[in-house]
Parts: structure tokens; C-alpha cells; sequence
């Protein structure tokens, strides 16, 4: 019988945890307001994360899940464009905004690193799959980029959930 969880032991050995971490927690421990953005999982990867950042650090961890801004934002901005709408409402330049998308492909994140890119807003991305995905690709000033070398998505988002839990 094969191991059960070598994929994730291997997806973890391979995203070069080490560096990545250090730049992230460097980040972390610079900034007390901090916003997480996922879609589907990784939402409740951020939703999950973002309890302990408050509860055990007593940052100031905001997450987009609430249904009816959601929904809000979704009906009025369209998909592609609620994500970033929120970070208009509640980012600036002294908040950390932690964007995950497992495939490293999501539009509305894309357009987050945009948004974050273009207002000078510290941000850091979470990816797996393609090393290529267009995250990593338009991600000129984030402060870490962790991508997890699988094209699963069970193992990108638990291996994302166990880099962002490093710093609890």
C-alpha cells in the first residue's frame, strides 16, 4: 500500500517552503490589518485563517464571506470585479492583503494583484498548479509568491492552509 499523503509531503518539498515563509511571515508580522482572498476552498481557507489570526495574534483579519456583500458586489460589479470592489471599500497602503487562487487562473484575484499592484497596496499570492499561471506572471511587487507544485486541489489548498497556519 502506497502512502496516502506522499503527494502532499512531495507538494510540500517542492514549493521551496523556506524562503517563501520568510518572506511571508516578515510581511505578517509588519502589518496588523490583513485581508485574505480565496475563491471556493481557498474562501475558506481565508475564512478559517483569518479566525486564528484574530483570535490567537489579535489582528485585524477581514475576509470576504459574507453573503449578502457578496452577493451585493456580484450582482452590481459583476464576478470578475467583486473581489476588487471589496478591496476598494476596505484596503490601503497599511493593509496586507494575502490573495489565493489554487489554479493561479481566477479573474476576480487577478484582478485583485491588479488593483494591488496599481494602488501600491502590499499584497502576497498563494498558487499552485501551472508555475506559469498568469497570478505569478502579473505578480511584479508581491511580497511572496508560494506556489505548490500540484494540479490537485485538495493538496494546494490543505498545503496553503499549512503555510498560512506557520505563523500561529
Amino acid at each position: 500500500m502506497t502512502n496516502p499523503f506522499s503527494e502532499y509531503i512531495n507538494a510540500l518539498q517542492g514549493a521551496h517552503i523556506d524562503e517563501q515563509f520568510l518572506r511571508f511571515k516578515t510581511a505578517w508580522e509588519k502589518f496588523n490589518k490583513i485581508i485574505i482572498l480565496g475563491n471556493g476552498g481557498s474562501n475558506s481557507v481565508a475564512s478559517h485563517i483569518s479566525q486564528d489570526y484574530v483570535k490567537f495574534h489579535n489582528k485585524k483579519s477581514l475576509v470576504f464571506s459574507d453573503p449578502s456583500m457578496l452577493t451585493c458586489l456580484i450582482n452590481d460589479f459583476g464576478m470578475d470585479n467583486a473581489y476588487q470592489k471589496f478591496l476598494e471599500y476596505y484596503a490601503d497602503i497599511e493593509t496586507l492583503c494575502i490573495l489565493i487562487s489554487s489554479g493561479g487562473e481566477s479573474t476576480n484575484i487577478l484582478n485583485c494583484i491588479n488593483y494591488c499592484e496599481n494602488k501600491s497596496i502590499p499584497y502576497g499570492i498563494l498558487t499552485g498548479f501551472s508555475s506559469t499561471n498568469k497570478a505569478r506572471t502579473i505578480s511584479l511587487n508581491s511580497l511572496w509568491d508560494y506556489h505548490i507544485p500540484s494540479s490537485d486541489y485538495g493538496i494546494v489548498e490543505c498545503v496553503h492552509q499549512i503555510f498560512l497556519h506557520g505563523v500561529v
